[in-house]
């Protein structure tokens, strides 16, 4: 029993072994052996021309060409001076308006209050003493022991201490009601107008420093301290490290023969014996002329495609311009006739 089922079980892996010769034959006679598109460019990458937001004279530069800076580092100021005191007065008028606008909102403090209400006290004891006067007046006119004029004189003071008692009353009002609704919204906007001119002033102090916006390393330093900076001329150029890619060329024939994320090695000469690992990450939709600066053995009039083919670089060995040579594994097609016989 036991010889039958290693004879069963020896069977079983021949019948398996012989399936699946027959099913890799039939995939070469299908999709034909795999080889490689080989495409030749050089290595290139981004760069950032960095320049200050404001003119201004440079005051520091922090970093030289061929350090290396991180995201958010910074690597040159200006001067600063003027900026640092008008920030100064603007925060003051800004301090000096915000208790402008609490003043009203508090309205008036009840001391003020009692202080109106006693005037209008004292204008309306002022006015009535003046009524008193110009009826005493009235009555001595009328037996002769006045003048009409000093009559006059009465009615006038009267009058005039009247119109006094009224307006202090009209001011007492006034210290109740507090103040007006116009006058606080006109305090609130002078307000948010000081806080945007701050705001403005301290984004210009903060752009006086430059800043790198990625990682990468300083190509060039263009500007020096004691230069003038301005937004068009640039005080550093920036290579960004990460990703690299080749900037190669591809003939119009193969095209059917790599994609989008076709996996790739790179060769450069400076390391010869080393294979960089890659992918495609992008193929031209439009066809040009061959550029002068690719090496190639076809024909420089053909017509070929832009590929970027980019790199996995760990240990930052390439540089820009290298001469580069791409391989893309790609398995051809094969291409099968039959007659049919009669």
């Amino acid at each position: 029993m036991k010889k039958v089922i290693i004879r069963i079980v020896v069977l079983l892996v021949v019948l398996g072994g012989a399936a699946y010769g027959f099913y890799r034959w039939k995939q070469s006679q299908t999709h034909g052996p795999i080889t490689d598109v080989r495409l030749y460019g050089n290595m290139d990458e981004r760069d950032v021309q960095l320049a200050f937001k404001e003119s201004g004279r440079v005051t520091r530069e922090l970093v030289h060409e061929g350090a290396t800076v991180k995201k958010g580092q910074l690597v040159a100021t200006l001067d600063t001076d003027w900026l640092v005191h008008q920030v100064a007065q603007a925060k003051a008028d800004l301090a000096a308006q915000a208790q402008v606008l609490l003043r009203l909102k508090n309205g008036s403090r009840p001391q003020e209050i009692a202080q109106d209400r006693a005037l209008y006290a004292a204008a309306q004891a002022q006015a009535a003493n003046d009524l008193v006067n110009v009826n005493r007046f009235k009555k001595l006119l009328a037996t002769g022991d006045t003048t009409a004029i000093n009559y006059d004189n009465a009615k006038a003071l009267w009058r005039v201490d009247d119109q006094k008692a009224l307006a202090a009353r009209e001011t007492l009002r006034l210290a109740v009601l507090g103040p007006r609704i116009e006058d606080i919204d006109e305090a609130k906007a002078k307000l948010q107008a000081d806080q945007a001119q701050l705001a403005l002033l301290e984004q210009y102090l903060a752009d006086t420093n430059l800043i790198s916006p990625t990682n990468g390393v300083i190509r060039t330093r263009i500007l020096e301290p004691g230069d003038m900076a301005t937004p068009q001329t640039p005080v550093y150029t920036i290579a960004i490290m990460n990703p690299k890619w080749v900037r190669a060329y591809i003939p119009e024939k193969d095209m059917g023969l790599i994609h989008s994320g076709s996996k790739a090695w790179i060769t450069v000469d400076s390391f010869p014996h080393k294979k960089f690992s890659g992918w495609v990450g992008f193929i031209s939709p439009i066809a040009e002329f061959t550029p002068k600066s690719v090496e190639t053995t076809q024909l420089r009039t053909s017509l070929v495609y832009e590929v970027r083919v980019y790199v996995k670089d760990p240990h930052d060995q390439l540089r820009l311009g290298m001469p580069a040579t791409v391989n893309i594994p790609v398995r051809t097609a094969t291409t099968q006739t039959s007659e049919t016989r009669p």
